[in-house]
């Protein structure tokens, strides 16, 4: 909810994993969030962009988060033939 600033005033606004589409609930403890940092190919200094993800608990239970991962990396650019998708 927005007051009339414009401003976000709500005290919890809930997550979406990114693996599943699922909403994240606020007692799903099993749940992490990754912030993946943006480096400059030249320097190799961070340029302060990040991608985050946020995986839920039953990705993590079930041990997909790491395919997970890889597959939302390489489909946003950030890594190269780490992920191939079964025909």
């Amino acid at each position: 909810m927005e007051n009339e600033h414009g401003q976000i005033v709500d005290l919890y606004i809930p997550r979406k994993c990114s693996a599943t589409g699922r909403l994240i609930k606020a007692k799903d403890h099993a749940s992490i969030q990754i912030n993946v940092g943006h480096v400059d190919e030249a320097t190799g200094v961070l340029n302060g962009e990040c991608t985050t993800y946020a995986i839920s608990g039953p990705p993590r239970s079930f041990a997909e988060s790491d395919s997970s991962l890889n597959r939302l990396a390489q489909n946003d650019g950030l890594l190269e033939n780490v992920f191939e998708y079964s025909q």
